[in-house]
């Protein structure tokens, strides 16, 4: 006859093995941790490239605008038009402005069309009126008409003034063109000595 071994009892502190993870689980797992590697490298990584593509984006916008080497169709900054006073009134179209800057003086060149009623606002804002204006009196000098390409040969009439102030304030040349009355186009070299 033969006798049956008693059988063991696991010992009190050793716990039982784990259970055997099943192929479902293990998927689950793998996608579990796949999805959260893709969330915590991913989606930063993602946003690193569109961010340093609009910092690009955004230089090559800036580079333009400071290499353009005449007047360009656009306002001039909030900034410019305080600092060299150079109001632009409203309404006004075939509005363009340059800048230039070097260790001796700064200019900033504007060009506008607007109504006689933007002119007097234009003007008013200078701190001069339009009794200031003078016929035929071209004061912006050729050397400024040939950094803008600005030509004052036309039929006219041609009405300008010189606007001086003291330092730090700017020096305004304005030259008006009144060919059309109802709509002025106004033409605007302001200079500061830094």
């Amino acid at each position: 006859m033969t006798t049956s071994l008693p059988r063991q009892t696991a010992s009190p502190g050793v716990p039982p093995p784990p259970p055997v993870e099943d192929r479902f689980h293990r998927i689950r797992r793998r996608a579990l941790t796949l999805l959260i590697i893709v969330l915590l490298i991913g989606i930063p990584a993602g946003y690193l490239v569109i961010s340093a593509n609009q910092s690009r984006d955004s230089g090559k916008d800036k580079e333009a605008k400071y290499s353009a080497t005449g007047l360009t169709p656009t306002y001039p900054a909030r900034v410019q038009r305080r600092l060299y006073q150079v109001p632009i009134p409203h309404p006004a179209d075939r509005v363009a402005s340059y800048e230039t800057n070097n260790w001796k003086t700064s200019r900033l060149y504007v060009q506008f069309r607007t109504t006689q009623a933007g002119l007097d606002t234009f003007l008013e804002a200078m701190g001069v009126n339009r009794g200031d204006l003078k016929k035929d009196d071209i004061t912006i000098n050729a050397r400024d008409q040939r950094i803008t390409g600005w030509k004052f040969t036309g039929l006219g009439p041609w009405w300008g003034l010189t606007h001086e102030q003291k330092n730090p304030a700017p020096t305004q040349d304005v030259v008006v063109d009144m060919s059309d009355p109802d709509l002025p186009m106004v033409y605007v070299v302001s200079q500061t000595v830094p």
